[in-house]
């Protein structure tokens, strides 16, 4: 797992191989198990939050996982209130950061800016999203919840809703998890925001990964062991009209989970706007918010990977 430079980083989920992916689950899982054991592990470490786009969950989620292991953090949540306002270079900001920190967790706007601020950096640099293109550590989070729902990754027949278009965390999660043997892709959307052809052919058949599309949820339920549901964000939109015209065809609710497995797992990267009705949280089968537990522990994992300490 290298990135361009000597210092190891994140910034694709493709990097990690499944082996590695297994190990971060483990680690993670005894985490959740002995969380005393691991009160100490960072101590003296301090974590950079750089997040020149705001997402209070992605960097609070980074933030409680340095400090659930002793390590400190600095940054700050928007690119106004550091001196990219003055017009300071990616390369130059993490290049002056990695001198006060041991590890950087970076979102931006603009795809691939992580990886210029890894080739950068004295310290490792976790990709905490860079617009639509990748969002590893979310996709960590989900198989982690995945895999302590099911117990495994092999067979699962696992369905996408909503925006597959611009949706980075759909994306890495088709890759990772096509890796295994077994999986079935269920593809939910409306026809303008079907899954890329890229992503079809580069990963899908490319893997030989068994697959489906559909434009109506309800045909494919009864046969999902996993519904990943995701928002359709108006800010993908080129218009407003197609925006509010589409928004809200996919709603999930009770009504639509009749036909669902006993068993099935919902998930969602959150925030939700109305694409999962709050009705739906009291159904044991919706694990969203465990989601966002099990993103804390696969997160403070992922730092002590690429700190190296055991």
């Amino acid at each position: 797992m290298d990135s361009m430079n000597s210092t190891k980083s994140l910034i694709d989920i493709l990097q990690l191989t499944t082996e590695e992916i297994d190990e971060l689950i483990a680690k993670a899982t005894d985490i959740i198990e002995n969380p005393a054991a691991y009160a100490h592990k960072c101590d003296g470490k301090i974590l950079a939050t750089l997040f020149f786009e705001p997402s209070t969950r992605t960097r609070l989620s980074f933030e409680s996982a340095m400090l659930s292991l002793g390590g400190q953090v600095l940054g700050f949540s928007e690119a106004q209130s550091s001196s990219a306002a003055k017009g300071e270079s990616v390369a130059d900001t993490v290049r002056t950061v990695s001198c006060y920190s041991d590890i950087i967790a970076m979102r931006h706007p603009k795809e691939g800016a992580p990886l210029v601020a890894a080739m950068h950096s004295l310290v490792p640099v976790i990709n905490g999203g860079d617009g639509g293109h990748n969002h590893p550590t979310q996709t960590l989070t989900d198989l982690l919840t995945i895999h302590h729902e099911k117990g495994h990754f092999n067979d699962l027949t696992v369905g996408f809703c909503g925006d597959l278009k611009f949706g980075r965390t759909v994306h890495s999660l088709i890759s990772a998890l096509s890796r295994y043997p077994g999986v079935k892709i269920v593809l939910v959307s409306p026809e303008e925001l079907k899954l890329p052809s890229y992503v079809k052919k580069e990963v899908l058949q490319k893997n030989n990964v068994e697959y489906v599309q559909t434009t109506d949820l309800e045909s494919v339920m009864p046969d999902l062991d996993i519904l990943y549901m995701t928002r359709v964000q108006r800010e993908r939109f080129f218009n407003e009209e197609d925006y509010l015209r589409l928004k809200d065809s996919y709603i999930l609710t009770p009504e639509k989970l009749r036909t669902a497995k006993s068993d099935l797992c919902i998930l969602h990267p959150l925030p939700r706007v109305n694409e999962i009705s709050v009705a739906v949280d009291k159904d044991p089968r919706a694990c969203y918010f465990k989601q966002v537990r099990y993103g804390r522990y696969i997160r403070m994992a992922l730092i002590m990977k690429l700190l190296d300490i055991e």
